[in-house]
C-alpha cells in the first residue's frame, strides 16, 4: 500500500501544478520544484526553477539553518544574515547589566572584535538529501510489536546518521515526511564558531515589542549579521582565537532591483512545524486545553519574571531570552485561537476528515485499512490526553535550573555504561558538545533566586494535579502538599552545590552513575529518585510511538490519494527541514474592512513613536528621518525609504530569518512575521488573510548607514553608502 500511496503523493503534486492553486499556500520540499515550475514561472519567476532544485548551486546553497530559525550567508568571508530576535540569543548571552547589548546594540569595528555567538550557537550548511524510505520502512516493518518498531527506527536512524558523520564535520539528520510515508537522511556542515557581527539596537531591532508582534503595520529593523569561522584547515571546529572566516561556496547578493507591490518574491528556510492534515480530535485538544493552558501558565510566568527584574538588573539580564520565548509563545496561540474562532477551522477540519473517511469507504475492502488507521490514532490520542496536565507540570518542574542540569548529567551517566550505539539519541558522544555547551551557558541565563521561584510555580501547579495524575517519587520526595512542605523542598534544592558555578556543574557532567546514586545533593537526589519514572513515562511513550508508526502513515497517505484524485495541493507538513514557498508582495485588508498598504514607510516611525519602550526609537533615527537623509535609498512610487512589506507567502515559526528573493534570485529582505490574521494558518490555511511580514533590504542598508553605522559590514557586502 505503501508504495502505491507515494506515488500518487507524487502524481498529486504534478496535478496540483497545473490546477488553480491558493495564493501562496504550498512549503515545498525541494524535489517537488520540478512539478511547479508552471506556477512559479507564472506568479514571475525569472531563474531557470531546476536552478532551485540545485541545493548547493545559486541561490539554495547560500541558505542555512540556525537549528530553530533561518540565516544566509551574504559574502565569500562567511558573514551571515538573519534576524535581530534569532541573534536574541547570543546578544543575551553577551550582556550584562553594565554593557547591555539588547539596549545598546553591538558592532565589530574590527575583525577581531567579533564576539562568540555561545558555545551551542550553530550553522548548519545543508550538502545533500539522500532519500532512505525503503531502507527505514524495511527496519520498522521487521519489527514485532510497537516497542520494537520504535527501537527499530531508533537503530536505523542511528546507523544512518553514523554513516552520515564518518566524515568529520558534519551533522546529519533523518526526516520523517507525511507520517513516515517518506524518510530522507540530510548531511550539513556543522560550523560550531560562530560570532556576532552585528546588531541594532532594541529599539529598532525589536521595534514594537510585544505589542506589535504578529501586528501590522510594522516598522521593526528585524535584522543582525554573525560570521561563520572554522579551523585554519578550512574544516569546522570549537571555537578558538586563531580560527578563521569559513569560505562558502555560495553567498547572496543584495537586489539591485527596487521591490513593488505585485512583485514575485520566493523565500527558502527552515519552517518548524504545522498540522494542516491533523486529526480533528487532535486539532480540538490544541484549541480547547492545549493553547489556553500553555497561555495561562507563560503569562504568569512572564510576569512573575519581569516583577522581579524590576528590582534586579542581573534578573532583567539573564532571563530576558526565557521572557522573549514565552511572550512570543503566548501571543502566537492567542492569535490562533481568535483565527480558529474566526475562520470556523474546527467545522472546517471535521469536514476535511469526514470527506476523507467517507472517500475511504467509497474504495471498499481497499479502504479498510485507512478506517483502521483512524480508528487507532483515535486510541492513541485518547491515551495521551488522560495524562496531559501531569505530563506538562512534571516537565516544566524537571525543565527548571538546577533540576534540568541534574537530571540530564545523571541521564549521561546512566546512557554511558552502553555501548554508543545503543545510547538514547541526545546522549550520544556526538551530543556531548552540546550538552557542556548547555552547562556552560547557564552561567549567563540562571539567578538562584529566580530559580527557586519557577520551582515554586511548579509545585504549586503539581499539587493540584489529581490523585490519579501524581507521581509517586515526586510525592515522596516532597512529602507532602500544603505550602510548608514545598517550601522545605525548595530549601532542600536551594542547597545544591549545582547553584555554585560551571565548573561544579562540568564536574556532575564527567561524573559516574555511582558518584550520583551515592550522592547527598538535594538535586541529585532528586534526579536518582525520579528517573526510574522518567525512564518508564518515556518507555510508554515509545509503544505509543511504535503504534502510530503502522497508523499515522496509511491515514496520512489516504488524506493525499483523496486531495490527488480532487486535483489539490499536496505538500507535507513543516517538519524543520528545507522549504521552498513563493508568492507575490501583496497588501490585503483587515477585518474590520480597512485596507492595508504593502509597504511601511519611515516617516511613520515618528508618527508612532513614544518616546517609551517598545516605541523608542534612537534619536538619530528620528533626527534622520525629520532631515530626510535617505541616503540614496529612497523609493521613488514611495518617497521614502521602505521599512517592512508584505507578501502571501507560506511561512511559520523557524522561517524567521529566511532571505527573501525576488525574480533574480537576489536578496529582498528578511521574513520574520505574520500577520495576527494569519498565524491560524499553521492548522488550516487562510488564503485571503495570510501574509509574511519581512524587514525591506533597504531599511537594513539604511540603519546600516545613517543610524546605527557598520562601514566594515556595508563595505564587504559592497553596500557603500549613496548620497
Amino acid at each position: 500500500m505503501r508504495k502505491t500511496l507515494i506515488a500518487a503523493a507524487a502524481a498529486a503534486a504534478v496535478t496540483a501544478a497545473a490546477s488553480p492553486a491558493y495564493a501562496g499556500e504550498g512549503m515545498w520540499v525541494p524535489q517537488q520544484l520540478p512539478e511547479i515550475a508552471l506556477p512559479l514561472k507564472k506568479a514571475g519567476l525569472k531563474l531557470k526553477p531546476e536552478q532551485l532544485a540545485d541545493l548547493t548551486g545559486d541561490p539554495l546553497g547560500a541558505v542555512v539553518s540556525l537549528g530553530g530559525c533561518t540565516a544566509s550567508f551574504v559574502s565569500p568571508q562567511g558573514l551571515v544574515a538573519t534576524n535581530h530576535h534569532c541573534a536574541y540569543g547570543a546578544i543575551q548571552l553577551n550582556s550584562t547589566p553594565e554593557k547591555n547589548l539588547m539596549r545598546d546594540g553591538f558592532y565589530a569595528a574590527e575583525v577581531g572584535d567579533e564576539i562568540s555567538a555561545g558555545p551551542n550557537s550553530r550553522i548548519f550548511a545543508l550538502e545533500s538529501i539522500e532519500d532512505v524510505t525503503a531502507q527505514v520502512q524495511a527496519a520498522v516493518d521487521g519489527a514485532a510489536d510497537a516497542i520494537g518498531r520504535t527501537h527499530a527506527l531508533d537503530a536505523i536512524e542511528k546507523s544512518l546518521v553514523a554513516s552520515c558523520e564518518a566524515d568529520e564535520g558534519y551533522r546529519c539528520r533523518l526526516y520523517s515526511f507525511a507520517g513516515g510515508n517518506t524518510y530522507r537522511l540530510f548531511k550539513n556542515l556543522e560550523i560550531r564558531d560562530v560570532r556576532l557581527v552585528y546588531a541594532p539596537q532594541g529599539s529598532v531591532g525589536a521595534y514594537g515589542g510585544e505589542v506589535d508582534n504578529w501586528m501590522w503595520p510594522r516598522h521593526t529593523g528585524d535584522f543582525s549579521f554573525y560570521r561563520a569561522y572554522v579551523g585554519k584547515d578550512g574544516k569546522p571546529a570549537a571555537f578558538a582565537e586563531d580560527n578563521v572566516p569559513y569560505e562558502p561556496k555560495r553567498w547572496l547578493e543584495f537586489a539591485d532591483r527596487p521591490l513593488g507591490a505585485g512583485d514575485f518574491v520566493m523565500v527558502a528556510g527552515y519552517p518548524g512545524r504545522t498540522a494542516r492534515y491533523a486529526l480533528a480530535s487532535e486539532f480540538q485538544d490544541t484549541r480547547d486545553w492545549q493553547y489556553p493552558t500553555i497561555v495561562r501558565h507563560y503569562k504568569a510566568l512572564q510576569k512573575m519574571v519581569a516583577d522581579a527584574g524590576k528590582d534586579n538588573a542581573d534578573i532583567e539580564v539573564k532571563y530576558a531570552s526565557a521572557m522573549r520565548g514565552w511572550e512570543n509563545v503566548y501571543k502566537n496561540y492567542d492569535s490562533q485561537l481568535a483565527g480558529f474562532e474566526r475562520t470556523n477551522a474546527m467545522a472546517a477540519k471535521e469536514q476535511q476528515e469526514a470527506e476523507v473517511l467517507a472517500w475511504a469507504k467509497g474504495e471498499g475492502e481497499a479502504g479498510q485499512p485507512v478506517l483502521d488507521a483512524h480508528a487507532q490514532l483515535l486510541e492513541l490520542n485518547a491515551v495521551g490526553r488522560a495524562t496531559r496536565e501531569r505530563d506538562l507540570v512534571f516537565g516544566q518542574f524537571n525543565g527548571t535550573g538546577v533540576l534540568s542540569t541534574a537530571i540530564r548529567a545523571y541521564r549521561l551517566a546512566i546512557e554511558r555504561e552502553k555501548p554508543d550505539a545503543d545510547r538514547e539519541q541526545g546522549y550520544q558522544e556526538r551530543d556531548l558538545p552540546t550538552l557542556e555547551g548547555a552547562v556552560r551557558q547557564m552561567e549567563r541565563r540562571y539567578v538562584a533566586g529566580m530559580d527557586r521561584g519557577l520551582q515554586r510555580y511548579w509545585l504549586d501547579e503539581y499539587v493540584k494535579l489529581p490523585e490519579g495524575q501524581r507521581v509517586e517519587a515526586v510525592d515522596t520526595w516532597l512529602g507532602g502538599s500544603d505550602d510548608k512542605a514545598i517550601d522545605r523542598a525548595l530549601d532542600r534544592l536551594g542547597r545544591s552545590e549545582l547553584a555554585d558555578g560551571t565548573d561544579v556543574r562540568l564536574k556532575w557532567l564527567q561524573a559516574d552513575r555511582q558518584a550520583f546514586e551515592s550522592s547527598k545533593d538535594p538535586a541529585i537526589s532528586y534526579a536518582v529518585a525520579v528517573m526510574p519514572t522518567l525512564l518508564a513515562l518515556e518507555e510508554e511513550r515509545k509503544a505509543r510511538a511504535g503504534d502510530a508508526l503502522l497508523a499515522r502513515p496509511v491515514y496520512l497517505q489516504a488524506v493525499a490519494d483523496y486531495k490527488a484524485s480532487k486535483g489539490e495541493f499536496v505538500y507535507p507538513d513543516a517538519n524543520s527541514s528545507l522549504r521552498i514557498t513563493f508568492g507575490n508582495v501583496k497588501p490585503y485588508t483587515k477585518l474590520d474592512g480597512t485596507p492595508q498598504q504593502p509597504f511601511t514607510v519611515l516617516e511613520e516611525i515618528p508618527a508612532k513613536d513614544t518616546g517609551e519602550e517598545p516605541f523608542d526609537s534612537p534619536k538619530v533615527l528620528l533626527e534622520a528621518i525629520a532631515d530626510k537623509r535617505y541616503g540614496g535609498l529612497q523609493d521613488r512610487r514611495l518617497k521614502s525609504v521602505p521599512v517592512n512589506f508584505l507578501a502571501d507567502l507560506d511561512i511559520t515559526g523557524g522561517n524567521s530569518g529566511s532571505p527573501v528573493l525576488d525574480a533574480h534570485g537576489k536578496l529582498v529582505g528578511l521574513a520574520f512575521d505574520g500577520n495576527w490574521e494569519s498565524v491560524a494558518s499553521n492548522w488550516v490555511f487562510d488564503p485571503v488573510m495570510t501574509r509574511m511580514i519581512s524587514v525591506d533590504q533597504r531599511y537594513m542598508r539604511w540603519i546600516m548607514q545613517e543610524v546605527f553605522p557598520a562601514p566594515r559590514v556595508l563595505a564587504e557586502l559592497g553596500l557603500e553608502p549613496k548620497r
